[in-house]
């Protein structure tokens, strides 16, 4: 970390520090990536620190006597502070420190005492003289003077009991920018020892403001936020140590908070269309003026914000349509681009207004596997500032303003949360039940921080930090089927070992914490893989048969046919993120992802987990080879290339504790004890060889799949009793059926036939939400009965003649209401279509939707189309069937069809 070695030089030669006496400091805030402290007392107050801003660099002291009474360290803070310029340059002493001058007479650095010039290298100055001067020392900071600023701001604020200490105390008009604030509260002094690293402290996770009077100017004539309607909103982080919530919902998500940067302003708000509601105009009027300050000046809204124009023009500030401009009061913009991230971050630290819209919901969704912590571009603009946006959703609601009194004494904040659970950890205190209630949410947001990561940063560091000892005073509970989490401390253990692992410069030292007992597995050295691939719009898993042991790490040789072309390495197979669940039989993600952008690429993962390689869309290789440098074989058995004998004489006895199966059109993956008893593989893959050729001929495509279809079990899934996907997700417990051919032909598969359904279902003769759990079933019914040999009343319960008909008169007897069109009763309709004209008549059906263009949108206008196209395929008019079942026919769709002989004597007739 940078500001490890600042730190070094800054504190060179000092054993201790002695802070006792009358003297009292001022507690000083850091904020941003650039601020550390030197010096932290036991309870976790700073009171001397350092940063940078822009080529500057400045020292802070929380007193003006500390300019005397420590000269080595003023020494040290001189030498660093010098601008890089070969000749050592002149040292500007502020007039009223003359004892400052003569301590530094010995040393063979140039001074003068007297009034700030923008010729000095650097400059000395107590914290009250700078009101007159603050711009130009800003200015010189920015340009690469250095600083040294010293004060104390509690007496300050006892003197002016109505202002706000943060903005008008006079030393911050000028380190503020830099990160650093004299606070109100005085620090607690002692004879203080001088730790080798940058001091850090789970009492130093603190709130630096009492945000009360903010709220209570935000909030004036707010009652209510009104968020109804289509706008889907992402969750608002509030991190930072000036940064504070405005409005949560009743599960405390914040979707608009705000922060003070530097010497400006921030709100966020967590959908830009918020920004020109009426029902939400009050507070944004409300907003653009505290972040104005009482300038009156020009209020600066990006040009596609004319709604939010609109409304933020009632409050008769001069607002305009413009892009961002340096000589603007307040800058209006959204989340989605970073094209002028640093001068907006600039533009707030020096005074200026920023209000931002924007979610980042819909960018995760859209570039899955990035992290939206760093690679979302509002991010970058709002990290620094405190703030940033998740990547999960927020649906709209009417929402209570905060109650202010509650809001700052109990409202959940994330430093406050950690703060009290770093407290409960270390020192046994007890949670209160808000708390207790809030551990879920806490365990949430320290993943979500620590995916910033801030390395350089020495905030971010110090929470690792603090974090790690967290994980290793309170123990990671050792999660499993048979252990379940469902506490929230422990969900909150587990997520954060998770993600804590990654990012520490240590992660071996946590993993016994993490995981108590990793078994010793056998390892195999430089295993060679031959990769190829031939992959169309969507990526694709190419399977290793190797295994990573957790916490292990190793080396993979990349040919560079694939290097720097979005190839990437995945370990684990379990894909799910099951975070959102209460009851957790594992940690909520499992697998990690590398990307191959060097020839020789290092990878672990926490959890262990196969190998595989990533294949982007529209990639094409032959044969290309990797080495893997240490890894553990895995029962792996392909079709084509693993022979029967070599299988059972050794390759399912693999030590790895997952195991592949992989056939023409399909690949399974389960825990190896199932497999280990498994004789003969080649008749599983002829059974699924079979039941594939069957999805694809119902489909009418091709009958080997451009990318196998892969079915991964799991302890715990994100939802349902298996789910849809690449790969599709089931328990393990359901796993070992697709392997039992016997079992399979005896008690059927239809779940897991449902599940190859649901990926083969096409949006163009599809009518969502109705169908959605419904033409999947036609793949169920049709291997049932063209592979299984299953008489259909028997293929599932639900399809008896009984249920059948109960169901029908059921949908009759409601009306034949839409609504209630659905799963079952929809798989009615579509049953008796196949009753009548067989199932090549679907297969036609699917045929003619394969080159179809101009497929209406909405479900009326497909399920007009539908009845269209199945109608020309069997050569009748099917417009009564479909009129029977409720289907908006239209007039035109009946003329079209009018010279096919009718159905007439169709099953639903007996209840015309």
């Amino acid at each position: 970390m940078a500001c490890e070695g600042d730190y070094y030089t800054l504190m060179s030669g000092l054993q201790e520090l002695d802070f006792q006496g009358k003297v009292v400091p001022s507690d000083l805030v850091l904020i941003g990536e650039h601020a550390f402290p030197l010096v932290m007392n036991p309870r976790g107050q700073v009171l001397m620190a350092a940063s940078h801003y822009g080529q500057g660099r400045i020292v802070v002291l929380g007193h003006e006597e500390y300019l005397t009474r420590f000269p080595v360290l003023i020494e040290n803070a001189l030498m660093w502070l010098m601008p890089c310029t070969g000749d050592a340059g002149i040292v500007g002493i502020q007039g009223s420190l003359r004892s400052v001058a003569e301590n530094l007479n010995y040393c063979p650095i140039k001074t003068e005492l007297g009034d700030f010039r923008n010729e000095f290298a650097i400059y000395i100055t107590d914290a009250y003289s700078v009101e007159t001067c603050a711009k130009d020392l800003v200015a010189f900071l920015k340009a690469g003077g250095g600083l040294i600023i010293a004060g104390q701001a509690w007496s300050w604020s006892y003197d002016h009991p109505q202002e706000n200490t943060l903005k008008n105390f006079p030393g911050n008009k000028v380190c503020s920018v830099a990160g650093i604030y004299f606070s109100e509260l005085p620090g607690e002094v002692g004879n203080f020892p001088v730790p080798k690293n940058i001091p850090s402290s789970w009492l130093s996770v603190s709130i630096g403001k009492d945000f009360k009077d903010d709220l209570e100017f935000l909030l004036k004539g707010v009652s209510e936020f009104d968020t109804q309607g289509g706008a889907i909103a992402s969750e608002v982080m509030v991190h930072g140590p000036l940064a504070f919530p405005i409005a949560v919902t009743p599960a405390e998500k914040a979707f608009i908070a705000g922060a003070y940067y530097g010497q400006g302003r921030v709100i966020l708000v967590s959908h830009e269309g918020y920004l020109g509601r009426d029902s939400l105009s009050t507070f944004m009027i409300n907003a653009i003026k505290w972040l104005d300050e009482g300038r009156k000046g020009v209020i600066g809204i990006l040009p596609s914000l004319k709604a939010a124009n609109v409304v933020l023009s009632k409050s008769g500030l001069d607002c305009q349509l413009t892009g961002f401009r340096e000589d603007l009061s307040v800058y209006v913009c959204t989340s989605y681009s970073d094209a002028q991230c640093a001068e907006i971050q600039e533009f707030v630290a020096e005074g200026g207004g920023l209000l931002i819209g924007g979610h980042a919901w819909y960018w995760a969704q859209t570039h899955c596997g990035c992290n939206v912590m760093t690679e979302y571009p509002g991010n970058h603009i709002l990290n620094k500032m405190g703030l940033c946006l998740l990547g999960n959703t927020l649906g709209g609601g009417l929402y209570k303003a905060l109650d202010i009194e509650h809001s700052c004494r109990e409202q959940y904040h994330f430093r406050t949360m950690l703060q009290r659970f770093a407290e409960h950890v270390s020192l046994g205190k007890e949670l209160t039940a808000h708390e207790q209630s809030c551990l879920k949410q806490l365990g949430s947001d320290c993943a979500s921080y620590l995916r910033m990561c801030s390395h350089d940063s020495a905030a971010y560091t110090s929470v690792v930090a603090i974090l790690s000892d967290i994980v290793k005073e309170g123990g990671v509970p050792q999660v499993c089927s048979n252990c379940p989490v469902k506490c929230g401390k422990d969900h909150l253990m587990l997520h954060v070992a998770s993600e804590l692992y990654k990012v520490s410069p240590n992660p071996d030292a946590l993993l016994p914490y993490i995981i108590k007992d990793i078994p010793n597995l056998p390892t195999v050295s430089d295993a060679r893989v031959r990769i190829s691939a031939n992959t169309g719009g969507c990526e694709e898993w190419i399977s290793t048969g190797l295994y990573i042991s957790p916490g292990m790490k190793t080396y993979i040789s990349v040919p560079s046919e694939i290097v720097g072309k979005n190839w990437q390495v995945q370990l684990g197979c379990q894909t799910d993120n099951i975070g959102g669940a209460n009851i957790l039989k594992r940690a909520p993600v499992v697998h990690e992802r590398f990307p191959l952008d060097t020839e020789m690429v290092q990878v672990w993962n926490l959890w262990g987990g196969l190998i595989y390689l990533i294949a982007p869309p529209q990639s094409k290789v032959d044969g290309v080879e990797i080495v893997v440098q240490v890894s553990v074989q895995a029962p792996y058995f392909k079709s084509g290339e693993t022979s029967v004998a070599d299988w059972v004489s050794g390759i399912r006895s693999a030590p790895a504790p997952w195991a592949e199966l992989e056939f023409e059109n399909i690949i399974i993956t389960l825990e190896s004890e199932l497999v280990r008893n498994l004789d003969c593989p080649d008749e599983v893959a002829t059974f699924w060889d079979t039941i594939m050729r069957s999805i694809t001929d119902l489909a009418a495509r091709p009958a080997k799949l451009p990318r196998k279809e892969r079915f991964v079990a799991d302890v715990q899934i994100s939802h349902g009793f298996m789910h849809a996907g690449y790969p599709i997700m089931m328990h393990s417990n359901s796993a070992p059926v697709l392997i039992n051919v016997k079992e399979a032909y005896n008690s059927g598969l239809w779940g897991a036939i449902h599940e190859l359904g649901h990926n083969q279902q096409r949006g163009v003769w599809e009518f969502p939400p109705h169908t959605t759990e419904c033409t999947c079933n036609l793949w169920s019914l049709y291997v049932h009965e063209e592979v299984l040999r299953f008489n259909r009343a028997n293929a599932h319960p639900a399809i008896t003649p009984e249920n059948r008909q109960a169901r029908t008169k059921m949908y009759i007897s409601g009306g034949k209401d839409l609504k209630s069109w659905s799963m079952w009763t929809a798989l009615e309709t579509y049953m008796q279509l196949q009753e009548k004209f067989g199932w090549d008549a679907f297969k036609k059906v699917f045929t003619a939707y394969h080159t179809m263009t101009g497929v209406p949108n909405d479900n009326a206008g497909k399920m007009n189309l539908y009845a269209e196209t199945f109608s020309k395929v069997v050569n009748v008019n099917l417009s009564p069937f479909f009129k029977a079942w409720g289907w908006p026919i239209q007039p035109s769709t009946e003329e079209k069809i009018s010279h096919l002989p009718e159905w007439n004597d169709h099953p639903m007739s007996q209840y015309a």
